[in-house]
């Protein structure tokens, strides 16, 4: 069955194609284990064109441009990371005949599992050293939001199996984000993408994989939103893997951690 990736806010597809100290990326592992693999951009990311309002470009926006994506493809699986797993729910919610399986490396969940945060720049500032919060940040709406390397090193590339000396590398690979987009992954004023009924994602195989070194996503997070869906979740240390951060599938264990993948879609017949 193909596989669709899709990366994360402030990323494009790349992440997918290749590490950044150049070892082949997830894409082409799962096309050399037999997969048609897709690796599109988010609107207005990497190859994918920009319309005026980027700045308000919503979850939702994105989570219905996949859907056309996979209206064309055909029943695949979703392979999806960070802030592009709350399109996920959404998209399997809404066409369970096309999303057969998922694959979340450390996802956003749902809304409904997120307390509503104020639409307060202030408020969200005091909130920023709180990992119960999400550690949220607030996006102004009027203008792109770019990633910086001091923001990238404390939170997505913090970990030992990150590859440290290709640091600079990595943040070549940036893509500037919607503010909104951002403010819905932290759920501030309430603005996040829920689902209707999780019983509904409890028909597919559903996997969540999560590492130790990762701050937004510490072991309980995670598990409670595998538990809200009906997912398998794998807290890599579990298996005897400990050192993975945010940016799983560029770490220096991406290989290893492709294979565990690849061998669940096999068990679950996907």
């Amino acid at each position: 069955m193909p596989v669709v990736m899709v990366h994360g806010a402030g990323h494009t597809g790349t992440c997918y194609l290749a590490t950044p100290d150049r070892r082949p990326g997830w894409a082409p592992r799962f096309a050399a284990a037999g997969r048609d693999v897709f690796v599109p951009d988010w609107p207005g990311h990497g190859r994918s064109p920009s319309g005026p309002d980027f700045s308000r470009l919503g979850t939702r926006d994105v989570a219905t441009s996949l859907l056309a994506l996979i209206e064309e493809i055909g029943p695949a699986v979703l392979l999806v990371h960070s802030a592009s797993g709350p399109m996920a729910w959404w998209m399997a919610e809404r066409r369970p005949d096309l999303v057969r399986a998922v694959v979340g490396i450390a996802p956003g969940p749902p809304a409904n599992l997120l307390r509503d945060l104020p639409d307060d720049p202030a408020a969200i500032r005091a909130l920023r050293d709180d990992a119960s919060a999400g550690h949220p940040v607030y996006s102004s709406e009027d203008a792109p939001v770019w990633l910086t390397a001091d923001f990238a090193a404390a939170y997505w590339a913090n970990g030992p199996r990150f590859p440290h000396h290709a640091f600079e590398n990595y943040c070549r690979s940036f893509a500037p984000e919607s503010a909104r987009i951002l403010n819905e992954r932290f759920n501030i004023g309430g603005r996040g993408l829920r689902i209707a009924d999780p019983e509904r994602l409890r028909e597919r195989p559903i996997m969540i994989v999560t590492g130790d070194r990762d701050p937004r996503h510490p072991r309980e997070v995670d598990a409670a939103t595998a538990s809200y869906l009906g997912a398998e979740f794998v807290w890599l240390p579990d298996r005897g893997i400990e050192g993975n951060g945010h940016m799983m599938m560029i770490e220096d264990n991406s290989d290893d951690l492709a294979a565990m993948i690849l061998a669940w879609l096999d068990t679950v017949g996907c």
